[in-house]
């Protein structure tokens, strides 16, 4: 009787220290394989990209090349074709790169399962000690004696007790520690699926872009016909055209202000002086050509882009991103269509591409309130000669200067 229970009892201790021999508490055999194929594939994807990105740079280097030379048609219509190329390398980039993101992702969720179940083994290992200390606990000292035949096997059958307590705490303290292991990896997925948003949105951001430079492309042809008269008389026509929006815009601002500091309601209505934090014009934030884009493809000749080019269907509510009055609607027919809000002594708002106004001229509106609806679409009312699609051009001006709209956008 006395020597089966030793028998027993010692091979329960055999059964309970196994498992814990050799153990990785990060990465089990059942996924290791899968992990590192996936590994392997985020290498390859790594590379990939900066093949693409080398390739962008080499393209970059041809646009600035060409833009140091003289403005002519042939030379823009060159410098729009390398766009073009351009814009594809950085749309097989960011597809690259999302495809490279999800095997992080899929990576992400393959060690999660693997702490999972590392918690699960640890407590199937916990239980059985636990089983075995109680079990062991209910035997009385003089059972211990009696059931050991010499005072070394006494001595023995205590340590092992006092081993399988040691145990208890090493298997606890392995499972707070995979436990924090697994909030970390859990806060990791969802930060990655937060950046895979983003990207997602930025690839849409880039295709647009694609699409807005082919449109250029087709419409510089179809305006000049491929002449290069044509193009230089077109080209003094817009300079012309821009100098007088500018004209227009400066005097209407200093008449408004002249106008509003008379009344004095005007002072109590209007934003308090200083810096403005404006709200976004338009529901959707995707902007597809920003302040000073170096991409802007009417840049070499037109001059910088004076705004932000923000994604917006035909159509959209423009709402007021600040309180303030409307200095000027110029309805240009098929023309450039564009609204001016002035929000305080030093700051107002463009809008360009308007296809409807909702508020007139000299009329205090009220931060997020309907002033106009956005256009842009080719051939439609507002939309101008080179608008390329759908969109806003939106501006902020400080003290009649268009400034970066996204130093001041919350």
């Amino acid at each position: 009787m006395k020597n089966n229970k030793k028998i027993i009892f010692i091979f329960i201790l055999i059964i309970i220290f196994s498992p814990i021999k050799n153990r990785n508490i990060f990465a089990s055999n059942s996924f290791s394989e899968e992990i590192e194929e996936i590994q392997k594939q985020i290498k390859a994807k790594e590379q990939k990209i900066n093949d693409l990105k080398n390739q962008k740079e080499f393209y970059q280097d041809k646009i600035d090349i060409k833009r140091d030379e003289s403005v002519t048609l042939k030379n823009q219509i060159d410098i729009l074709k390398i766009q073009i190329f351009k814009s594809n390398t950085e749309i097989q980039q960011q597809e690259v790169k999302i495809d490279s993101k999800n095997l992080s992702i899929k990576n992400i969720q393959y060690n999660i399962e693997d702490n999972k179940k590392e918690i699960i083994n640890i407590k199937a290992s916990l239980s059985n000690i636990l089983q075995t200390i109680n079990s062991a606990d209910e035997q009385s000292f003089v059972e211990i004696i009696l059931f050991n035949d010499s005072i070394s096997a006494i001595f023995n059958s205590i340590r092992y007790l006092n081993s399988l307590q040691s145990k208890t705490n090493h298997f606890l303290k392995q499972i707070k520690f995979v436990k924090q292991g697994l909030e970390i990896q859990e806060k990791n997925l969802r930060v990655e699926l937060n950046d895979l948003i983003d990207m997602d949105a930025e690839l849409i951001n880039k295709k647009s872009r694609l699409s807005s430079t082919e449109q250029t492309k087709k419409n510089i042809l179809a305006e000049t016909q491929g002449a290069e008269w044509k193009f230089q008389s077109l080209l003094a026509e817009i300079l012309a055209e821009n100098k007088q929006i500018e004209n227009e815009i400066a005097s209407m601002e200093r008449e408004i202000r002249a106008k509003l500091a008379k009344e004095e309601s005007g002072e109590t209505l209007m934003e308090p002086a200083g810096i403005i934090i404006f709200s976004w014009p338009v529901t959707n934030r995707g902007i597809t050509s920003r302040f000073h884009d170096p991409d802007y493809p009417y840049r070499n000749w037109i001059g910088e882009h004076s705004g932000l080019d923000l994604r917006a269907s035909q159509g959209t509510l423009i709402r007021a991103p600040a309180s303030g009055y409307v200095a000027k609607t110029r309805n240009a027919g098929l023309g450039y269509s564009y609204l001016l809000l002035v929000h305080n002594d030093d700051f107002s708002t463009l809008y360009g591409h308007v296809s409807e106004f909702l508020v007139e001229e000299g009329e205090y509106i009220k931060r997020g309130q309907g002033v106009a609806r956005t256009g842009g679409m080719p051939g439609t009312y507002g939309a101008g000669r080179f608008s390329t699609g759908p969109h806003l051009h939106f501006e902020v001006r400080l003290n009649g200067m268009p400034v970066n709209p996204e130093d001041y956008l919350l």
